[in-house]
């Protein structure tokens, strides 16, 4: 249909008009601005000197080892995949050429493109081949005993000036840095499950890290097309800290009646990208298990659904169970009648009946939970920088970039919103009465508001 010029230029400043006002633009907006806010530190000056990273060295060759060198390496930096086992490595590299090769098969990368990044990846069992590189960015299995040992030899083979990095999702960092003679190279870059894809990266600053180093890894970030974001030490940084809280009332449901399938189904429904359950299956329940075991140690007070636990050696997308199965070749999950029976039994086994469940009150679980974290992070001054406050309070900015797969801009908006005010948030109340646990959707109110300052020392 045609329309004379100034009858045009109207319905267009009309329509202008209306979608400026909807949440779809206001969440895009909130989103530019937070994504370009969350790169400013206010101690570390603008033109602070950065180290120079022309080549890296990965200790871990996993799934997340591999994530971060595919990451390295699409930005043209070389890099060094070390794992003391060959089987790990050459597993590892594998899986490598099978995601590239996957890329190459969507048109989206061309053969000689992925020969060229392949070709940057050079595969190590010896640690000693870390000696001379810039930057090393450990990626082992999650336990501290393991982290000190590998820092402790980096400590003494890394040339001096190089920096020590961890992608731990929750160990304390300054723990890891103590058993180094240079805590000031040593620093957090924690990625998000598949490392060479989501954008969103965690820069975790320890007590004695340098402001050159962080400077570097900053820089780093952006260089290979992350969006970095500072945080300081505590247990799950603002990410991980944050899904805990959201994966323990996803469990809580099961507990309660509801079933995988429902739970990401209405959470994919309210606007996530990714359901809670689909997500744990594909980052690998193994490390979410690993994490609980230290938390039981950690914080024996807590409460704790058990089902994870059950569910955890079947392993995930990476075996073809988990809380779903998978079929060969096939990341689409598929729900699993055996799963559905160990919930029921489980049920049977801590004394709670089965009740209906709603699809609202699974998105007020699992959202509030996101948001009411968010505050705690807030209050505890978590963040280095008060002007990007927003960010951390917005459970789906986050998650739009690293938690669980990236959200559609309705879900941003949504959460900005409350982030502008105060945090306002629902949690479940769990109630134990004796030797068993009966569940109580009593909702209760916590406030939270945004401290004008969120800075840790």
């Amino acid at each position: 249909m045609t329309k004379p010029f100034d009858e045009g230029l109207s319905i267009e400043h009309e329509r202008f008009e209306f979608l400026v006002n909807t949440p779809e633009s206001k969440a895009l907006r909130h989103v530019f601005f937070a994504e370009r806010e969350a790169a400013k530190i206010p101690d570390v000056s603008e033109d602070t000197a950065v180290r120079e990273i022309k080549r890296a060295a990965i200790v871990g060759a996993g799934t997340m080892g591999g994530g971060i060198a595919m990451a390295l390496v699409n930005a043209g930096i070389p890099v060094t995949l070390i794992d003391t086992s060959r089987e790990a490595l050459e597993r590892g590299f594998k899986a490598i050429e099978k995601n590239y090769a996957a890329t190459v098969s969507k048109g989206r990368l061309t053969q000689r493109q992925m020969d060229t990044r392949i070709n940057l990846i050079k595969p190590s069992i010896a640690l000693d081949d870390a000696a001379e590189v810039d930057i090393v960015i450990e990626a082992v299995f999650e336990r501290m005993d393991i982290e000190q040992d590998i820092f402790r030899t980096l400590d003494a083979i890394a040339r001096r000036g190089a920096i020590l990095a961890t992608n731990t999702s929750t160990l304390d960092i300054d723990t890891i840095a103590a058993v180094t003679k240079r805590p000031q190279d040593v620093i957090g870059t924690h990625f998000f499950s598949p490392a060479n894809v989501m954008r969103l990266l965690e820069v975790v600053r320890c007590a004695k890290t340098s402001q050159d180093v962080l400077a570097t890894v900053m820089k780093l970030g952006k260089t290979i097309g992350k969006v970095p974001i500072v945080s300081g030490v505590c247990d799950g940084f603002i990410g991980n800290r944050m899904l805990e809280k959201y994966l323990q009332q996803a469990r809580f449901l099961l507990d309660d009646g509801a079933t995988p399938v429902q739970v990401d189904n209405a959470l994919e429904g309210w606007a996530l990208k990714m359901g809670p359950f689909a997500m744990v299956d594909m980052a690998g329940n193994d490390i979410f298990w690993e994490i609980r075991k230290r938390q039981y140690r950690e914080r024996p007070d807590r409460v704790y659904s058990r089902l994870g636990d059950r569910i955890c050696e079947q392993g995930g997308q990476k075996t073809g169970r988990g809380w779903y199965r998978y079929e060969a070749g096939n990341r689409k999950p598929i729900p699993d009648p055996e799963v559905e029976a160990l919930i029921a039994e489980y049920r049977k086994e801590i004394g709670v009946s089965a009740r209906a469940i709603s699809d609202q009150e699974i998105v007020e679980r699992g959202v509030y939970a996101l948001v009411n974290e968010a505050a705690f992070i807030l209050e505890e001054a978590s963040r280095c920088a008060p002007r990007i406050s927003m960010w951390c309070t917005s459970p789906a900015t986050a998650s739009r970039l690293g938690v669980g797969g990236r959200c559609s801009t309705r879900a941003v908006w949504a959460c900005s919103r409350w982030s502008r005010r105060s945090i306002v948030s629902k949690m479940a109340t769990r109630v134990i009465s004796g030797s068993s646990r009966r569940s109580s959707i009593g909702w209760r109110a916590r406030v939270r508001r945004s401290p004008t300052t969120t800075r840790r020392n």
